[in-house]
């Protein structure tokens, strides 16, 4: 074989191969606007409040209550980050336990009657800080402002937020305190036993997905 032939039938054999190789599909870009909601089972609400145990030697305690009964989304605007948005959030505070059953009953149906009003509903109206643009993984903090119904009251309330966005994935904190005594109710208190604190740290832990 000539030595031209032969180099011939080797560049045409590789072209072969690079002809049938398999072409990696192109990635996707994220849609613009995603909707994203929060998934109840990976998320909850916490809520901390100090307590003064009389009856024994005025020994103090933080009362700590959990529940993961949350509904909510968000709206994410990646072309227009400032025009994102954000759902009305509900909790069923009827469904806080902590580490006491007797606590949670009285509370139910003593102090907060979340047996009688079990929905808290929060409505944002203001969200401070949000970037020009979204950066995948990087941590943002956000200032949200809304109105907070507990039991049949409403207040202006302000969360401190960080939220990160990573693909198809939102995860989130938000905290803040607030009186029991704004929103209609006195601080749990037993003659001689217990005295609880009129504050209350709440805090929002979530991570939503895109839908």
């Amino acid at each position: 074989m000539r030595p031209d032939s032969h180099w011939r039938l080797i560049l045409g054999l590789a072209a072969a191969v690079v002809l049938a190789a398999p072409v990696p599909p192109a990635r996707t870009a994220a849609p613009a606007v995603q909707r994203f909601v929060i998934v109840p089972a990976e998320s909850q609400v916490t809520y901390r409040v100090a307590e003064t145990f009389i009856n024994e030697g005025n020994r103090l305690n933080v009362a700590v209550g959990v529940t993961n009964a949350i509904r909510g989304e968000f709206v994410i605007n990646r072309s227009d980050p400032r025009q994102s948005r954000i759902g009305v959030i509900t909790v069923d505070i009827s469904r806080f336990q902590s580490d006491s059953t007797r606590r949670d009953n009285a509370i139910r149906g003593r102090w907060l009657e979340s047996s009688r009003f079990p929905m808290a509903e929060f409505t944002p109206t203001e969200i401070d800080g949000l970037p020009v643009t979204f950066e995948d993984g990087k941590e943002l903090r956000l200032e949200i402002t809304g109105r907070l119904k507990v039991r049949d009251v409403t207040r202006l309330t302000k969360f401190q937020t960080a939220l990160t966005l990573s693909g198809t994935t939102l995860t989130g904190f938000a905290a803040t305190k607030i009186l029991m005594t704004d929103f209609g109710f006195r601080p749990p208190s037993i003659l001689g036993i217990l005295r609880a604190e009129n504050e209350v740290n709440v805090e929002f832990r979530f991570i939503a997905r895109s839908q």
